[in-house]
C-alpha cells in the first residue's frame, strides 16, 4: 500500500490585468486521484529578481527535471522554472505505463531508417527504461513501480501482424521478457474477453506519475538544482555571441545554455516547437476501491494498453482503484461530463463495472508529432528542446533530459540520433492546424472502429 500522503497545499492565482488570470505564483494542481495521493512536497518560491547558472531549464516535468538532475550529478550549477507546480503537466497526470520501444514499431522504423539505425534507436529506447527504474532505484522514489504491461489486440484480423512484430523483436533484436496471450490467456489475465489476443511484457511496467515526478525534483534539489514553481518564461534573449536570458514577469535568468522541456504547454514561447509540436487533451478516470474484484479483473497487476490509435489504457493502483484511461478531445474545452465521457469508454471494456461508482476524472494536455516520434532538436546555439511524446512519455521523456545533458556537455553522438528523425510541421499554419488534427484524429478513431 502507498504510505500516508496528504494534498498537496493550493496557492491563489492572482489576477493580471494584461492577460487575466495567468500564473504569477502556481496553482493548485488540477484534481485527480495522483494530485489526492501525492506524497507531501515543499512550495517552491517563484523566482524573484534576477539570476545566473550554468543552465536553465524550462519546465518541470520529466524531461525537464531528468535534465537538471543530470547536469547537476555533473556540477553543472542549474535553474529550473516552472509556470506552476513541479509535475503539474502531463508528467503528473497521464496513465503511468512505461512502454519498451520507441512510440512507432521496429518494423516501421526499420522501413524509414533502415536497420541499423532502427537498432540504435531501439537501443536508446531499451536504455530509456533502464534509466527510469535506475533513478527510481538510486534515489528510492516511492511511486509505486510494478512490473508487467499486456498490450491487447482489439481486432482479430491484425492479431497476426501484432505476434510477427513481437517475433521481429525476439528474433532480429534479442529482445526478451515477452511471451504471446491467445484470446483465452488473455481473457484470464485482463478480466474481459472483448480482445482477440496480445502478448506480456515483463520488462515494461506502471507507476505513480505524480509522485515520480516529485521523487525527481527532491533528487534534483539534493544534488544542487534550485527549481522556482509559479514562474512562466516569456521570452528567450540572446545576444549572438553566446549570451543568453530567459525573461519571465519576475526576474531573468542569464544562462549559456538553456532547455526548453514544457511540451503540450508551450504557449508561444518557441515558433519552431510550435510548428513540430501539436497539444491535444487525453482523459483519465480512477474509480472506487474495488476490493476483491481487482484480483480477479488483472490478478497479476500489470497494466494494459490496446491497439486502438486512440489508445485505451488501464491498470489497478495500488489501492484497488481501476484507472482507466480513454478519449481524447482537440481544442482547448474538455467534455462537460468529463466522468461520463471516460466511464463510457471503460464500460465498452469492462461492462461488468457499470456498478462501480467513479471517485476522479481528470484530463491533461500532452503533445503529439505528425509522425508520433518524439522532436529532439538544437534549435540555435545554446537552446535545446525535446517534446512530443505522443503518449510515450514516461521513458523517453525522462531519458531525453539524459541525453539533453550529454549534448550539453558536449558529446551530442545520441542526442544528435534522436534529432535526426524527420519532422514535418502540421499543415495549416497557426490558425488551421487545430482543425487539420481534428479531421485526421477523427479519421483513426473510425479506423479503431470499424472491424
Amino acid at each position: 500500500m502507498m504510505p500516508s500522503a496528504g494534498r498537496l497545499p493550493a496557492r491563489p492565482r492572482p489576477e493580471d490585468p494584461a492577460h487575466g488570470t495567468r500564473s504569477m505564483t502556481a496553482t493548485a494542481y488540477p484534481p485527480s486521484y495522483y494530485a489526492a495521493t501525492a506524497h507531501e512536497a515543499p512550495e517552491r518560491p517563484p523566482l524573484d529578481g534576477d539570476v545566473s547558472c550554468d543552465v536553465c531549464v524550462i519546465g518541470a516535468g520529466y524531461t525537464g527535471l531528468s535534465t537538471a538532475l543530470h547536469l547537476a550529478k555533473k556540477g553543472r550549477r542549474v535553474v529550473v522554472i516552472e509556470a506552476e507546480r513541479v509535475g503539474w503537466g502531463a508528467s503528473g497526470r497521464n496513465g503511468g505505463q512505461l512502454h519498451s520501444g520507441q512510440r512507432r514499431d521496429q518494423e516501421t522504423l526499420e522501413a524509414w531508417f533502415g536497420e541499423a539505425r532502427a537498432h540504435a534507436l531501439f537501443e536508446l529506447a531499451e536504455e530509456a527504461k533502464r534509466t527510469v527504474k535506475s533513478l527510481i532505484a538510486t534515489h528510492a522514489i516511492d511511486c509505486d513501480w510494478r512490473d508487467g504491461l499486456i498490450h491487447a489486440v482489439h481486432k482479430k484480423s491484425w492479431l497476426h501482424s501484432a505476434n510477427a512484430e513481437v517475433e521481429h523483436l525476439m528474433a532480429r533484436y534479442g529482445y526478451e521478457g515477452t511471451s504471446f496471450l491467445d484470446a483465452e490467456a488473455l481473457t484470464r489475465a485482463i478480466g474481459t474477453d472483448v480482445y482477440h489476443g496480445g502478448w506480456r511484457d515483463g520488462t515494461a511496467g506502471h507507476l505513480h506519475p505524480l509522485n515520480y515526478a516529485l521523487g525527481l525534483a527532491r533528487a534534483c534539489e539534493e544534488a544542487g538544482v534550485r527549481i522556482c514553481e509559479g514562474t512562466r518564461a516569456t521570452a528567450i534573449e540572446s545576444d549572438g555571441g553566446g549570451h543568453r536570458r530567459v525573461v519571465t514577469p519576475t526576474g531573468a535568468i542569464a544562462s549559456p545554455d538553456v532547455v526548453i522541456a514544457a511540451n503540450g504547454y508551450l504557449e508561444g514561447l518557441e515558433r519552431d516547437v510550435d510548428a513540430h509540436v501539436m497539444p491535444i487533451r487525453n482523459y483519465v478516470l480512477a474509480t472506487e476501491p474495488l476490493g476483491h474484484r481487482a484480483s480477479r479483473l488483472i490478478p497479476f497487476r500489470e497494466a494494459v494498453a490496446d491497439s486502438r490509435f486512440v489508445v485505451h489504457y488501464w491498470r489497478i493502483s495500488s489501492d484497488g482503484r481501476m484507472i482507466f484511461g480513454g478519449g481524447e478531445t482537440y481544442g482547448r474545452t474538455e467534455p462537460k461530463d468529463l466522468k461520463g465521457f471516460v466511464r463510457a469508454h471503460m464500460l465498452k471494456v469492462y461492462p461488468d463495472l457499470a456498478d462501480v461508482a467513479i471517485d476522479y476524472a481528470w484530463g491533461g494536455t500532452l503533445a503529439v508529432t505528425m509522425n508520433r516520434m518524439p522532436y529532439f532538436r538544437r534549435l540555435r546555439p545554446g537552446v535545446y528542446t525535446a517534446s512530443g511524446y505522443s503518449g510515450h512519455g514516461v521513458a523517453i521523456a525522462t531519458f531525453a533530459g539524459k541525453l539533453l545533458a550529454e549534448a550539453i556537455e558536449g558529446d551530442t553522438s545520441r542526442f544528435d540520433l534522436m534529432a535526426s528523425i524527420p519532422a514535418k510541421t502540421f499543415p495549416g499554419g497557426r490558425w488551421l492546424r487545430h482543425p487539420t488534427l481534428v479531421l485526421a484524429m477523427s479519421w483513426f478513431a473510425l479506423r479503431d472502429r470499424l472491424g
